[in-house]
């Protein structure tokens, strides 16, 4: 994947700029490659000012300007005249805007004493609506290796590299002696490049840029999201498994809603009490779909509005399916299902609430149409050992589909967790554009030292941009947790439980690693760290960090680092 600068390409951009954006951000085998997006050129050789749509600095490779059209036609007239698509016809073509964006490009890194002497400075077209290759004839003003189109976005590296190698091999048939010693930029003036181009000051992005570019990319559907969908479509039961942050909940909503609107009427279930509650307000209008929690939906069944003040874990697990299933008894015509959700199924995979669940749906869970969404090795943190092999027993149907891109995290977090976490991540690549800043790990001795920590930490992030409701922090802890004890003034004014999903203005939330699992929030502290007895602490530790999608800052106890980290803190 290569850099990209910015990190977002704006909606308001043409469709080809953004295929070509996603094209060479996701292409394979361009970790090294820097490209800028919508370069403004003020000091353009024939305009006021101009603009590059695209400029590729590739190291060992060269420098490549390309000029994009998205135009579904394309035609030059004898007479020189362009008409693309719908547009007025000009006679200043494409290539000559690619042309004249390289030349002016050059002209200012030379004058900033970049050293350009054996780096290829070229320029292409990229017509996206068309086979341009295919269809435009030969003429002295371009080369046919200058043309790229519609049929080279699937392999956009190949096919820019081929651009490069053809390109440098025309100015060695040129310029004697060019390339000689090989062709550049070597690490160090791709940097230098990249950073004249783009000074720093440009490339930090602001609280909004980060907004609107970490919901592009998290609301864009990958390849390996578009097959499980197609599985769903393709057998009557599945099973989808995959790491944290692979796209699971948001794949058990969109297939809700896609059976939904094939006429079927059905219900999409969770674990977590906030899940379910994000569930429900993000699925409300949709008729024919029962959204919440499989204990709300027991609560439900069993004619309760709510547990009782005493309620333990028998009443949960033994006392409260009882009674649904005694309730759902009595009205099972109106309650039976077309179709069965179930997301975080490793929790709800235990004997008896998969008998109240094969009652929900028509064929029940041996032969009914069954999608079940869960992460059985890294996020059973409530000690459901088995629940997979018990899962089979009841639906020998299912069939398996595996999520392994990560669509939440930043790259870097993903490697933090890997550090820390004793559990395998699972993830087999980022779909997310890393952004260069990593996670902070902060030591502490003590509990009640975190609450210093915490503020500044919190103050940090405030400076870089991040809005109080887009913190969260999160601890192993419940009533003992630093942020849920603290007695320092700004914290305890700014603090707010999570006990809903909408973030309250001016307030900063806090729960359990328990209570935000399947949620995520664009910057996370984690506090508490501190694996002294407590259970499934390396589960809990992978849920907890996975939560972030831009910042992650992890507190832990000096003692743990160390066994964490393998080594000495």
């Amino acid at each position: 994947m290569a850099r990209m600068i910015p990190a977002y390409c704006t909606e308001s951009a043409p469709p080809g700029e953004k295929a070509v954006f996603v094209a060479l951000r996701d292409a394979a085998g361009t970790e090294h490659w820097t490209v800028l997006h919508s370069l403004g050129i003020a000091q353009h050789e024939r305009q006021v000012e101009g603009e590059a749509d695209f400029v590729v600095v590739a190291p060992d490779a060269g420098l490549l300007v390309v000029e994009v059209k998205s135009h579904l036609s394309v035609a030059r007239s004898s007479d020189g005249t362009w008409r693309l698509g719908q547009d007025p016809p000009t006679v200043r073509g494409p290539f000559q805007q690619a042309q004249e964006a390289m030349h002016s490009i050059r002209g200012y890194l030379r004058s900033k004493r970049v050293e350009l002497r054996d780096v290829p400075v070229l320029h292409a077209v990229w017509f996206t609506g068309v086979r341009a290759r295919a269809t435009l004839p030969d003429s002295p003003e371009w080369h046919s290796w200058q043309v790229l189109d519609s049929s080279d976005l699937p392999t956009t590296a190949q096919a820019v590299e081929r651009v490069m190698r053809e390109g440098a091999q025309h100015l060695a048939s040129m310029i004697k002696y060019f390339g000689f010693g090989g062709y550049g930029p070597d690490r160090a003036t791709t940097e230098r490049i990249v950073a004249t181009l783009r000074p720093r000051f440009e490339v930090v992005m602001t609280a909004g840029d980060r907004r609107q570019a970490r919901e592009g990319q998290l609301a864009q559907f990958v390849e390996e999201q578009y097959r499980a969908l197609d599985s769903a479509a393709d057998n009557r039961g599945v099973l989808f498994t995959g790491p944290a942050g692979t796209g699971k909940t948001f794949l058990a909503a969109e297939s809700a809603q896609r059976e939904v609107a094939q006429g079927r009427a059905g219900r999409l279930l969770c674990f977590n009490r906030l899940l379910g509650r994000s569930l429900r307000e993000k699925l409300m209008d949709v008729v024919g779909l029962r959204v919440g929690t499989l204990h709300q939906e027991m609560l439900r069944l069993a004619g309760m509005s709510g547990p009782p003040a005493d309620a333990d874990s028998d009443f949960w697990e033994r006392v409260l399916p009882e009674k649904a299933l005694e309730g759902l008894a009595e009205r099972s015509a109106e309650e039976v299902g077309d179709f069965l959700i179930v997301d975080e199924i490793q929790d709800i995979a235990t004997g008896t609430y998969l008998d109240l669940l094969d009652l929900l749906v028509k064929g029940g869970l041996r032969d009914g149409r069954v999608l079940m969404f869960g992460d059985f090795e890294r996020q059973a943190i409530y000690g459901s050992e088995g629940a997979r092999e018990v899962l089979r027993a009841r639906s020998p149907h299912l069939a398996s589909f595996r999520l392994s891109e990560n669509c939440r995290n930043l790259p870097r977090i993903g490697y933090q967790v890997n550090l820390l976490g004793h559990l395998t991540p699972g993830f087999r690549e980022f779909r997310r554009t890393d952004d260069g800043i990593d996670p902070t790990i902060i030591k502490y001795v003590r509990g009640e030292d975190q609450a210093a920590i915490l503020r500044k930490v919190v103050g940090d992030l405030r400076d870089e941009g991040f809005d109080l409701t887009e913190i969260v922090v999160l601890s192993p802890l419940g009533d003992s947790s630093v942020a849920a004890s603290t007695s320092e003034p700004w914290l305890r004014q700014v603090l707010s439980p999570a006990d809903g999903s909408k973030p309250i203005k001016g307030r900063l939330r806090y729960g359990t690693i328990h209570s935000f699992k399947g949620l995520d929030a664009p910057a996370v502290i984690v506090t508490d760290l501190d694996d002294s007895g407590g259970p499934h602490f390396d589960a809990l530790v992978y849920v907890g960090l996975t939560r972030a999608t831009d910042r992650l800052t992890a507190l832990v106890e000096t003692k743990t680092l160390r066994r964490l980290v393998g080594g000495e803190a």
